[in-house]
């Protein structure tokens, strides 16, 4: 069933149309992307599509019935409550069904009721169908819905209490997000929602949004997300929408291939053109000839002439050349550690080391100290301890991810001028231009410029280094998905040496020849791509999982390195523990539950109901058994909990 349809419309912002006869659909179940260059028009689709933004012409439907929600890009969760308060917003129906069904307990319980059989038998009727839908509506798992999506999220670790307004502007994104999918609506429709998450939650909302029963249509510039996710991709390009079946890497092969075909159906047609129109021109006016050639002058006039394929918009043009080759050996960094003033160490006893050619990746959860090396390798940062050493010959690139080394008082041809003056004017130009600064663009102030904007004139001036050995932290931020693919190709043909900090697991996959992961003051090293690195972490998992199964409890050890295993034995024995009496209390639920049911049907017997004392033996038991159930559940939860965050 298709739950969305978008029909031929058309939005304009004064003379300007922005988008121009999109046709787009999303069935049941369907995983749709929606992609484009940045000013292509896509959240403006998703406002249109979600009843936030007018539209010119055409048309927006869906079948009566569907529920969907909308995420918007930059938005966040402004309220007075706290988390969990916000989140039990989402269920308050669920909260009303639960105290209806205990308010009608009570009833049950009441000597009125009792003593009235007809009265008795269709409070029981009632509330064994409500519990039914109850159940059904997810009732009795709401409230480890919220535990888990919160921790999924990365709240594992607040307290639920924790007012919303205390929080960031990115962890606000992330709750409203949460809200949403505990919202359950048929269609997802998300605008960058993979903003603000780190590696691990991206995973979590990966596996989330597969496993999702409903349909989501959403825009990201995460391009391995967006692999993960979808079946099905639409282009917005030159103000059309264009649909691919797949991923988004299949996407790009089509796109790549449809883009050949078209150039060679129009190139196939300009030569037939050419050779029409020299025949009428040669032939006209011969008068054995002439018939002839009115009769190609009319093919020529009746031919459906093809536009010239284009790539939407402009991508910058980067080459990243250096000026001399280093020595082997580029970087030296031994026992390095590096704090802010009298805190924790951000980082100790660090040692990294690359050689001339490679590509190496920091990853690590945010806070374990990556452009906190970088800024250590440039010298912006003096370490606490341990030393570095360049290599032969190493000349510095860095790319700063917050642009803090752009002057915000000059214009863009200042900006770079001012650090290649001996450059001509021209030469400057030139090399704007191959970033997409071109005409009066130069002379924007660099505070007016946009994200993207920066992050282009910051690439610029570092391809004018020429440097043998780059920085780069996080260099893909605001960069549209074509600048990205154009960043990647420059890089891969990068004669020099390459550490880099990145989120983009897409960058990641194709730049990285070796990833370095930081976390509890050490460096592990994996030889290989992204997807590598997962395979290698999956394994040492399954290996662990494995070792802990086969050892047995060991006496215990001496020193810090020892003490460490065993609170990971006794961290993994409680695991299992915790696992058994998950299963033992899941048996006792059942067993409960099959109890109350056996003793709700016999309150419908006549023996039963027609015997008030019985009846109401009955319901105190159907009341006991409730009351153990809900603290069965709530024990389950809170193990469900800890198993999630363990």
């Amino acid at each position: 069933m298709i739950l969305l349809q978008c029909s031929a419309v058309t939005k304009s912002f004064g003379a300007e149309t922005v988008l121009d006869q999109i046709k787009l659909e999303v069935k049941e179940g369907e995983r749709v992307a929606l992609v484009g260059n940045n000013g292509a028009g896509k959240s403006t689709l998703l406002k249109i599509l979600a009843g936030e933004s007018s539209y010119d012409s055409g048309s927006v439907t869906m079948p009566k019935g569907t529920t969907f929600g909308y995420l918007e890009q930059h938005t966040g969760l402004n309220s007075d409550k706290t988390m969990w308060d916000e989140m039990l917003d989402v269920f308050t129906h669920l909260q009303k069904a639960e105290a209806e069904l205990r308010r009608m307990e009570a009833r049950m319980a009441e000597p009125d009721i009792i003593d009235d059989a007809r009265a008795y038998e269709k409070l029981m009727a009632d509330y064994d169908q409500r519990q039914q839908e109850f159940e059904a509506r997810g009732g009795y798992r709401y409230e480890s819905d919220i535990r888990t999506v919160l921790a999924g999220l990365g709240f594992g670790s607040f307290s639920l209490d924790t007012p919303v307004q205390s929080l960031s502007g990115g962890q606000k994104t992330r709750l409203a997000l949460g809200k949403l999918l505990l919202s359950r609506p048929d269609l997802l429709i998300l605008d960058e929602p993979t903003n603000h998450l780190d590696m691990d939650t991206l995973r979590w909302l990966e596996q989330y949004l597969s496993s999702y029963p409903g349909a989501v249509l959403i825009v990201s510039h995460d391009r391995y997300f967006l692999d993960q996710i979808v079946t099905k991709v639409y282009e917005i390009i030159h103000k059309k929408a264009r649909l691919f079946y797949g991923n988004y890497s299949t996407f790009q092969e089509k796109r790549a291939e449809l883009f050949e075909q078209e150039m060679q159906a129009y190139e196939k047609q300009q030569k037939e053109i050419a050779e029409l129109e020299d025949f009428v021109q040669k032939n006209i006016v011969r008068a054995s000839t002439t018939k002839r050639a009115q009769s190609r002058r009319k093919k020529l006039e009746k031919m459906d002439k093809l536009d010239k394929p284009q790539r939407d918009g402009k991508s910058a043009s980067l080459r990243f050349d250096i000026d001399r080759q280093s020595g082997n050996d580029v970087l030296k960094a031994e026992d390095l550690t590096f704090r802010f003033g009298d805190k924790a160490p951000v980082f100790e006893h660090l040692n990294v080391r690359a050689q001339r050619g490679e590509s190496i990746a920091l990853i690590g959860p945010n806070g374990t100290g990556k452009s906190t090396f970088l800024k250590t390798i440039k010298g912006e940062l003096e370490p606490d301890a341990g030393h570095i050493q360049l290599g032969s010959k190493v000349d510095l690139g860095y790319y700063d991810q917050q642009q803090a080394e752009l002057n915000s008082g000059k214009t863009v041809l200042q900006e770079l001028w001012d650090e290649y003056p001996l450059e001509n004017e021209k030469d400057i130009r030139t090399v704007l231009g191959q970033f997409l600064f071109t005409g009066e663009d130069v002379l924007k102030q660099v505070s007016d410029l946009s994200g993207g904007e920066k992050a282009r004139l910051s690439l610029a001036k570092m391809m004018m280094q020429k440097s043998n050995f780059l920085l780069l932290d996080e260099p893909t931020n605001h960069l549209d998905l074509d600048s990205k693919e154009v960043l990647e190709d420059a890089l891969i043909d990068y004669p020099g040496t390459i550490l880099f900090v990145s989120h983009d697991r897409y960058f990641l996959n194709r730049i990285a020849t070796r990833i370095l992961e930081m976390g509890n003051g050490d460096v592990r090293n994996y030889i290989g791509d992204y997807d590598y690195y997962l395979f290698k972490k999956e394994e040492e998992r399954e290996k662990a999982a494995l070792q802990a199964e086969r050892e047995g409890p060991k006496p215990e050890d001496t020193g810090a390195a020892k003490s460490s295993f065993a609170d990971d034995k006794a961290a993994k024995r409680e695991a299992r523990k915790r696992q058994r009496r998950i299963e033992q209390i899941e048996q006792d639920i059942e067993a409960k539950e099959q109890l109350v049911e056996e003793q709700e049907a016999a309150l419908f017997e006549p023996d039963v109901y027609e015997d008030h004392e019985k009846a109401a033996g009955y319901q105190s038991s159907i009341n006991e058994l409730r009351s153990e159930l809900d603290q069965l559940m709530e024990e389950w939860e809170e193990l469900q909990l800890e198993e999630s965050s363990s």
